[in-house]
């Protein structure tokens, strides 16, 4: 058995990292402790403590003045507010009206984080550690846009964390850009749960967010990453293989901007074979910002 002496620090904390994604909630302890015996013993004390309470159709005794029905009931003690955690169910296409509404009344990239932020009318919000936001630099008129925040970026709070993100840092040096120069961001502020695919409503309620990002960057250019986000902004069932490597026209508020649609950085890690694809989008990126942006 490895003990964690014999770790390095990388090692360990991507070992937790690991048992953190995994879901593992508790380490072992210095001394044994029986869960079942602790479990029957709260469950023995709530069986107990029922008992102990007056049932409500028992008779009063009879030397217990009753109390005047004539005298008014008490009203209910409010209850608490509703925190983003255990907020109350919102029809979905109210919620699509109140994330427009948020997003319309940005003014600024700053403004509109600030109201993602306060938005809680999405349930992904509810099991995500962070709200990803763009980062980066929206002068330089150019955009990244990837699907839905990976446990990476979740953990960091930041888009293209990680080994793909590392991975992305390559693939960008490639061609001669930095992530501190560019923008980059998610269709999806939040990472759904165990990463599976958010459902329609959720991507409705999310749209208007991603769109008044790319509104207010304005960018000349945009670089897809990924099946769900091609699909998305494509409007197409295609898969990533046949929507990638061709420029595209896309109507964002009004505005028509070129895109074009690559892998994602952790497909590429999963089939390291499709790298020679993914370099044939980038220099057809490269070739386009190189004619119309940086010139």
């Amino acid at each position: 058995m490895i003990s964690a002496s014999d770790l390095t620090p990388a090692e360990l904390a991507a070992l937790l990292h690991f048992h953190a994604d995994a879901g593992v909630d508790w380490l072992l302890e210095e001394e044994p402790v029986d869960r079942f015996a602790e479990f029957e013993a709260m469950r023995a004390a709530r069986q107990g403590a029922r008992a102990a309470q007056p049932r409500p159709d028992a008779p009063q005794p009879a030397s217990r003045v009753q109390p005047d029905r004539r005298q008014a009931a008490k009203p209910a003690a409010a209850p608490p507010p509703a925190s983003p955690r255990n907020a109350p169910a919102i029809p979905d296409e109210q919620a699509v009206e109140q994330a427009r509404f948020a997003a319309e009344s940005a003014r600024s990239l700053s403004e509109l984080k600030t109201a993602l932020e306060a938005f809680n009318s999405c349930n992904l919000k509810n099991s995500a550690r962070s709200t990803i936001f763009a980062s980066g630099s929206p002068e330089s008129r150019i955009m990244v846009i990837g699907p839905m925040p990976s446990a990476d970026d979740d953990r960091e709070g930041t888009p293209f964390a990680g080994r793909a993100g590392q991975l992305l840092d390559k693939m960008l040096a490639s061609i001669r850009l930095q992530r501190e120069d560019i923008l980059l961001t998610n269709v999806i502020p939040w990472r759904p749960p165990g990463n599976r695919a958010p459902s329609a409503p959720e991507v409705e309620i999310c749209r208007p967010f991603i769109e008044r990002q790319i509104a207010l960057a304005e960018p000349k250019a945009l670089l897809l990453l990924g099946n769900f986000t091609a699909r998305h902004f494509f409007e197409s069932a295609e898969t990533i293989h046949g929507l990638r490597g061709q420029w595209r026209e896309i109507g964002i508020l009004g505005r028509t901007i070129p895109a074009i649609a690559s892998l994602h950085p952790q497909e590429l890690l999963t089939a390291p074979i499709n790298k020679r694809l993914a370099w044939s989008d980038l220099l057809a990126f490269k070739n386009r910002i190189d004619a119309e942006i940086l010139g």
